[in-house]
């Protein structure tokens, strides 16, 4: 899925109101969707503990008095394996551009990485102001946090360097602070009450899709994919949606469904019950499970299931 950045609303500049868009860049599993999801104050993006969940980039809209900052959460970059992955890099590469700030999330690792210093280089290039988050700092010793910062600091050119845990909510104030400072004086480009522009069969996709996350063994995440094949909306009794869970080979179907349907039942449950807190109203959920081949190494099937 990718939309083009929206363009402002309203004519007139309010005083001092800085508004524009701010991508979260980063390696798998450093807490980008975890990070967006505190700033909004609930859960947009699907979280696990698995890598790579993320396969799309999904936007956050977080308004207040002065200011309106579009958050664009981004896949983890990496080195693309199969079709897939290349959207999902494309994806991240995409918010990059987009951005008016980039927010680079590392893991308080003692050493940098090669993969971070990759794409920290490659994020100077753009010229764009650059806040490095370390993340995560509740899993380590404080004291070890002034070398990391000192290391990035010494080899990088960076706008500024702010250690959090999204998880916890610690220094996230800070980090609010300094992505305002750095956006520039505008308008707002979405209603003060809005917070994503994308469609909710978007995301009831994506709730099924982190259950099965969450529920299945370490192959059978990556090789499925969800879409709504039927969403109705009824004035009277609940809601009806129809989903079907692509996976790549029969033998994958058989787990997905389990013995008697017992697994799909689970997943279905456990789904159904986070959509209606989502949607905050009663839906009737179905899922149907469905075959086909090799989807993740098809460019056609990809833009078929959604994928961009």
């Amino acid at each position: 899925m990718n939309h083009e950045p929206s363009r402002p609303l309203i004519e007139s500049v309010k005083p001092n109101y800085k508004a524009g868009y701010v991508a979260l860049i980063g390696r798998p599993n450093v807490g980008k969707s975890t990070l967006m999801n505190a700033f909004l104050g609930q859960k947009l993006c699907i979280v696990t503990a698995k890598p790579q969940t993320t396969r799309h980039r999904v936007l956050g809209i977080l308004s207040g008095e002065n200011h309106q900052i579009i958050f664009l959460d981004t896949p983890g970059l990496l080195i693309p394996r199969y079709k897939l992955q290349e959207t999902m890099v494309k994806a991240a590469h995409g918010a990059v551009e987009e951005a008016d700030v980039l927010l680079f999330m590392i893991e308080p690792e003692p050493k940098i990485s090669e993969a971070n210093r990759a794409i920290l280089s490659d994020l100077q290039k753009t010229k764009k102001p650059i806040l490095l988050v370390i993340n995560k700092i509740d899993t380590i010793d404080k004291q070890k946090l002034l070398p990391i910062i000192d290391d990035y600091a010494h080899i990088f050119k960076l706008t500024s360097i702010i250690p959090i845990s999204a998880l916890k909510s610690d220094g996230l104030d800070e980090l609010k602070n300094l992505i305002i400072e750095n956006l520039s004086v505008g308008l707002p480009f979405y209603p003060d009450d809005m917070v994503t522009d994308y469609p909710e069969r978007f995301f009831v996709a994506e709730i099924i899709r982190e259950k099965i996350f969450q529920k299945y063994g370490e192959e059978i995440p990556y090789s499925t994919t969800v879409t709504i094949e039927e969403f109705k909306e009824r004035d009277a009794g609940k809601d009806y949606i129809r989903a079907a869970i692509y996976v790549e080979r029969d033998s994958q179907k058989g787990i997905i469904i389990g013995k008697g349907g017992s697994a799909l039942k689970r997943v279905g449950q456990i789904a159904r019950e986070e959509i209606e807190l989502f949607l905050g109203r009663a839906v009737y959920l179905e899922l149907f499970v469905k075959v086909k081949e090799k989807w993740r190494q098809r460019e056609g099937v990809l833009r078929e299931l959604g994928y961009k």
